[in-house]
């Protein structure tokens, strides 16, 4: 035990100088950190060896005898599948989609309204007459003055009125209209109509009735009237009518006017009138051909929409056979005059 102990003592003592010695030139610090003993292998002792590969559950079986499944698009031919939805013929001509299938026959087995089946036919049939009439066959009235004016040329001076209305429903209508000038000494010479109207299309309603001349001359002849009214290109209202007189003589004339906004209130209306006649008619002061032409400019102010004064020229002139009777009456066939006037309706 002591030969051990005195062997020990040299090796500590050695141990203790070589200690000492790498504290001499590596002296401590505050930011000299914390031996951190090795930290132990979480895998030691554990056996890291490949793992085996996983068996084949059909190793060993023999799968010749099994049927391969046959693929359904062998042999297809799918390129034109890529291109777009299959042509397929349906009812509605709309490619891919499927063709409807007819009604079965106890479709069309039972009343033509289903709801007469529950409330009756009688019930219904005034349920609909309403609804037909208070949302497709409104009936209404109105009275448009499209022009009530005074004129100013040649040094005369003269009224215009041409006014008419309508009430029904936008199918069938009563119109009603009238025309007529005069000076201010009294002459007069005008016409009434009275027309049944039919609208036709979305824009345009065919008119049949009668008219009635009036003036001073005393000959005031009754005409048939067959005409046509409404909207054409480029939002020109056009009213064309020709008329048949007791006497046999036939006339035609043509109206067309245009609204040119140019504010919201500010309105230039251009309007164009032409007659013609079939024949020779004297006792009228007409000739065959064309016998009358207008052409006006009017601008309107719509102090609101129903009420809207203006002011404007208008020439007109007689035309062919006409111009001659004129001036063969001592008349003057061309005219130009100022007018002031207004446009209104309710």
């Amino acid at each position: 035990m002591i030969r051990l102990l005195m062997c020990l003592v040299p090796l500590l003592l050695v141990a203790g100088a070589a200690t000492a010695q790498d504290h001499e030139h590596h002296p401590p610090t505050a930011q000299t950190p914390a031996t951190v003993p090795p930290m132990a292998d979480p895998h030691t002792g554990h056996d890291m060896s490949p793992a085996p590969e996983p068996v084949d559950p059909h190793a060993g079986h023999d799968m010749s005898a099994q049927p391969q499944t046959a693929d359904p698009h062998a042999g297809h031919d799918m390129s034109e599948q890529a291109m777009g939805p299959p042509d397929v013929p349906t009812s509605a001509d709309d490619d891919g989609r499927p063709r409807q299938p007819p009604l079965p026959p106890a479709a069309l087995s039972g009343p033509a309204h289903a709801a007469d089946a529950i409330w009756g036919a009688d019930r219904m049939t005034g349920a609909r007459d309403i609804l037909r009439r208070e949302n497709g066959d409104v009936r209404a009235t109105a009275v448009i003055i499209d022009r009530l004016e005074v004129g100013f040329g040649d040094g005369e001076e003269a009224w215009t009125w041409d006014v008419a209305g309508w009430t029904g429903g936008d199918i069938n209508r009563f119109w009603w209209k009238s025309e007529a000038e005069g000076d201010f000494d009294g002459e007069i010479e005008g016409e009434v109509q009275a027309l049944y109207s039919r609208a036709i299309t979305p824009f345009w309603d065919v008119q049949a009735g009668v008219r009635q001349d009036f003036g001073e001359g005393g000959d005031n002849p009754t005409h048939l009237v067959l005409g046509v009214q409404g909207l054409a290109p480029y939002w020109w209202e056009v009213d064309a009518a020709t008329f048949l007189s007791t006497e046999g003589d036939l006339t035609a004339r043509v109206e067309a006017e245009y609204d040119q906004r140019i504010t919201q209130r500010l309105i230039l209306q251009p309007r164009v009138e032409v007659e013609a006649s079939a024949s020779d008619v004297p006792e009228l002061g007409l000739g065959s051909g064309f016998t009358h032409v207008e052409a006006g400019l009017r601008l309107r102010y719509e102090i609101a929409k129903e009420f809207a004064p203006y002011v404007g020229i208008e020439w007109s002139r007689d035309l062919g056979g006409t111009a001659d009777l004129t001036r063969a009456l001592g008349g003057d066939p061309e005219h130009t005059r100022f007018v002031i006037g207004l446009k209104a309706w309710f």
